[in-house]
């Protein structure tokens, strides 16, 4: 582990000389000879995306492993080895990578990747929610995925920077994106409806972090969280007490917990409630391969579905 990015000649030595590029553990990938454009994505989420749009005509890293949250994070000798080699670098922005240790604008920096030439936000579209905690009201809320109709701009936003920099492979890009988009539209207006019959003394997420404020916007529901971003402090007594409060307030009959984080501080709000934690659903990253929600569509349609079933419970 390069603890905080130390950035020693010998480090960055073994990145640029790096012969293998894609190197993951059990499901490693070498880009090949073809001349594919080489991307990496900073989390999972914007793998997939980048996997819809670019097909076969792109091969992807991605920095922070499944299940892995990516708000603090140090990066790998083949993170960087990765990034110092890849054409484009897509990151989520909105304070995602670079809030806490800072440790993606060090990667780039330590990789000599520029904004706009090789870096890119795909939240770049995004009209950004701001933080509510007291003296972070300035700080940008990063999870506007968790809302399709985001989501859809990210995409938009990864389809027009891979179109530019491989334009051989624009039409074949447009076309992909063009279906992913009418996909993810579906899914939205479907959630929009699906919520509508929720009554609305119902209609509280009760979760751990408070990632799903873009979510509730879109889809008519109010959130409620132990603390509001990912951070050390997570779960103190005050934080316990405001959820608590609101839960006491409101008709909720569920709690629902990240599949990122650790489940011990809802279980203790479920503890002292007497409510069940209804279902583990998806903020920060996808499930693992091969197993339900390991797409960004199948991850967004597991938490509606699973949300909505948890709001109906009597």
């Amino acid at each position: 582990m390069l603890k905080k990015l130390g950035l020693t000649a010998g480090a960055l030595a073994i990145a640029i000389g790096g012969t293998v590029w894609f190197v993951q553990n059990r499901d490693a990938q070498t880009a090949t000879a073809s001349g594919e454009l080489r991307v990496v994505t900073t989390n999972s989420i914007l793998e997939d995306m980048v996997e819809q749009v670019g097909g076969d005509d792109v091969s992807v890293y991605s920095i922070v492993k499944r299940g892995t949250d990516p708000h603090e994070y140090e990066p790998k000798t083949a993170d960087i080895t990765a990034t110092t080699e890849a054409n484009v670098i897509f990151h989520n922005g909105l304070n995602l990578e670079t809030g806490g240790n800072g440790w993606f604008s060090k990667l780039t920096k330590t990789a000599n990747k520029r904004d706009n030439q090789e870096v890119f936000s795909a939240s770049r579209l995004v009209e950004p929610l701001f933080l509510t905690s007291k003296g972070k009201e300035d700080e940008m809320d990063p999870h506007a995925w968790l809302d399709l109709n985001n989501g859809i701009k990210y995409v938009e936003t990864i389809t027009n920077v891979l179109k530019d920099k491989d334009p051989e492979h624009a039409q074949a890009f447009q076309k992909r994106s063009d279906a992913y988009i009418a996909k993810l539209r579906a899914l939205h207006n479907e959630a929009k409806d699906k919520f509508a019959d929720v009554p609305v003394e119902k209609r509280l997420l009760v979760t751990s972090e408070g990632a799903f404020k873009y979510f509730s916007k879109a889809y008519g529901i109010q959130p409620a969280f132990i603390w509001e971003i990912n951070t050390e402090s997570q779960g103190t007594p005050e934080q316990m007490k405001q959820v608590l409060a609101k839960i006491a307030a409101s008709n909720v009959k569920s709690l629902f917990v990240e599949s990122s984080v650790s489940p011990k501080s809802m279980e203790k709000v479920s503890k002292e409630t007497g409510l069940p934690i209804h279902e583990k659903i998806y903020t920060d990253s996808l499930a693992k391969k091969g197993t339900t929600g390991d797409t960004y569509y199948d991850m967004v349609k597991w938490n509606i579905d699973k949300i909505h079933a948890g709001m109906l419970v009597d």
